[in-house]
């Protein structure tokens, strides 16, 4: 089933490196230049083998129950190791509040392309993500898709992360549409193909880079080919 079939109503998205690219590996930069900003020059090698050493041992189990305090305390771990002890968990705070004022997002090529095709041929659009509330509230702006989408799922909404079955669930009865309905697409085994799979939703795996072998796995290589039934 693919979009032109027209049974398709709705079309759900992941988010990071789904639509948009976020360059992890630049993170370090980013805390670099938010703490000069706040007056706190640190080499960036320094930052980035703490950042290294903490993010190694993130729970992202704990995402649903702390929220935004996931990251305030990931923040402090990190300026504690540098020494940073003066106003740390303000910088922390802002750390996290202002991270996407400074990191770089863009849209891929192809979703700048499927995007409003999906509007002009009336279909419904969500977005079912696995960051917070406030990233989406930071990153969307940033790439002209504010107000967007029909229905947005964070975190946040049900303290629940793909692939749980509810957090699909929820975005479908929003757009009121049914599984059989519905597409979902995004860039991750587990959490998306997977999860959105086991509630009988039509599942696509992007896949640009083509480093997914196995031919059971329904895959792409560009969103436009959303759009075309044979396209790879």
């Amino acid at each position: 089933m693919r979009i032109s079939e027209g049974r398709v109503k709705a079309v759900l998205f992941d988010l990071g490196g789904t639509l948009i690219k976020i360059d992890n590996s630049k993170d370090p930069q980013v805390m670099k230049r938010i703490l000069e900003d706040c007056g706190v020059n640190l080499p960036l090698e320094d930052v980035s083998k703490e950042w290294t050493k903490s993010w190694g041992r993130l729970d992202f189990r704990e995402l649903p129950n702390l929220l935004d305090e996931f990251w305030i305390q990931q923040n402090l771990r990190i300026l504690r190791n540098l020494q940073v002890e003066s106003n740390a968990e303000n910088l922390a705070k802002f750390i996290a509040s202002h991270w996407w004022d400074y990191a770089k997002v863009s849209l891929f090529e192809d979703a700048q392309k499927l995007l409003p095709r999906l509007k002009e041929n009336g279909l419904k659009t969500g977005l079912v993500t696995n960051g917070l509330e406030r990233d989406t509230k930071g990153i969307l702006p940033k790439v002209g898709l504010q107000g967007f989408f029909d229905v947005v799922v964070v975190v946040d909404t049900l303290r629940k992360m793909k692939p749980d079955a509810k957090v699909f669930l929820y975005a479908l009865e929003k757009m009121k549409v049914t599984p059989p309905e519905a597409i979902f697409v995004g860039d991750e085994m587990e959490a998306d193909y997977k999860g959105a799979q086991g509630i009988g939703l039509k599942a696509f795996l992007i896949d640009r880079e083509g480093k997914v072998k196995d031919d059971c796995v329904n895959r792409i290589s560009s969103l436009e080919y959303l759009f075309e039934p044979d396209g790879r």
